[in-house]
């Protein structure tokens, strides 16, 4: 982690001793989001992983390096719509420049900011910076603590009419003698068995419905929409999410985010919740190299769950506490991101429609949040 604290802090250090005077002289006295927005295009560079249309036939697109600085303006300033970014972009001369338009005029209009929205969708742009962005400042790097968590993102769609599932009654009574009969495997099940990292995706359900859970008071809340799925390291920086239909149960998508996780940084422990506690999932995280603190979960094994507590209140009376049960209290960390991201980074608010678009819309905010993150960390 020092090597990484070194890099970020030198990048700051020109960031303020250069390119903030510079601009100031350019633009006049930065206000604290410009300043913001500038440190996250710095670090991230999001225009080297855009396209250029020279030498190609047909009329060339706007400049799509700075709609998609523009976009992630739009998350820092926690903007609701694209017109509410039009609008400030017409009004702050500043942001204009440093998004990369001069005039008023250069700015393309609404449905062009569409078109190019539609196209980091589908090319998966902010997913992309985000992944490199992650494994270039954890290089040679070893992350503690791995945070696996889920949130809800309600979005304004219909949701999908879920058709009666047929079940086929089984046979009744032991088999015959040289009969075998074969229990179709789980979602978890096939994904533990060695299934493609691409096929494990595309088996998870993405589309729009309605997801059901327990708050902190017990009681039950319903959501229409998409549920992400983030793995945190330490100090608040996510490493990789997905996002699946809201009614996906959180540990249907354990085993995909850790090998994806696992791709990027080097960790040593896998902490979750009891949604987690299943075999397969404690099975994968050892065979990846990491300790799994997970929580026991009561319907599994309702003795244990009980002989922890019980254990757990010992060590409090006698003033000790494990080693197990510290570790496990930074998970805390993803649910500070999955906040962060609805309160500063428009997590909250998603006016897009469709699986790819609204992955889009919140990897804009979750890459302006790891930027913004990794810096507080060094200041």
């Amino acid at each position: 982690m020092s090597r990484l604290r070194d890099t970020l802090s030198q990048t700051w250090l020109n960031i303020q001793s250069s390119l903030f005077p510079w601009l100031s002289e350019e633009l006049g006295p930065l206000t604290e989001k410009q300043q913001e927005l500038v440190t996250t295009l710095e670090v991230v560079r999001i225009e080297e992983f855009i396209y250029s249309s020279a030498g190609f036939p047909g009329r060339p697109p706007q400049d799509r390096s700075a709609i998609a600085r523009a976009f992630v303006a739009k998350t820092i300033y926690n903007l609701p719509t694209t017109r509410a970014l039009l609008d400030r972009l017409e009004a702050d001369s500043a942001l204009r420049r440093i998004c990369g338009w001069e005039r008023k005029n250069d700015v393309p209009d609404e449905w062009t900011f569409s078109r190019a929205f539609a196209e980091f969708s589908k090319y998966r742009l902010p997913e992309r910076v985000h992944e490199a962005f992650i494994k270039k400042s954890y290089a040679g790097e070893i992350v503690g603590h791995n945070s696996r968590d889920s949130t809800a993102i309600e979005a304004r769609e219909k949701p999908l009419k879920k058709e009666p599932i047929q079940k086929i009654a089984a046979k009744r009574g032991r088999p015959k003698k040289g009969e075998e009969r074969i229990k179709p495997l789980t979602r978890i099940e096939r994904q533990a068995s060695g299934m493609d990292m691409a096929d494990m995706l595309n088996d998870l359900p993405t589309a729009c419905d309605v997801g059901t859970k327990k708050n902190s008071k017990g009681y039950k809340v319903s959501w229409i929409g998409y549920k992400l799925h983030i793995d945190v390291a330490d100090g608040g920086i996510p490493i990789s999410a997905v996002l699946t239909s809201a009614s996906t149960h959180d540990s249907q998508v354990a085993i995909p985010l850790a090998i994806i996780s696992n791709e990027r940084v080097t960790n040593l422990y896998d902490v979750m919740d009891s949604a987690y506690d299943v075999p397969q999932i404690h099975d994968m995280s050892r065979q990846l190299g990491h300790i799994p603190l997970i929580d026991v979960h009561p319907r599994r094994d309702k003795a244990l769950k009980e002989e922890l507590t019980a254990e757990n209140k010992r060590c409090r009376l006698v003033g000790h506490r494990m080693a197990e049960a510290i570790r496990y209290n930074e998970r805390s960390t993803v649910e500070r991101v999955n906040g962060r991201l609805k309160d500063e980074f428009g997590g909250r608010v998603v006016r897009v429609r469709g699986h790819a678009k609204v992955m889009c819309h919140l990897m804009f905010g979750l890459l302006a949040l790891t930027a913004n993150q990794m810096v507080i960390l060094v200041t």
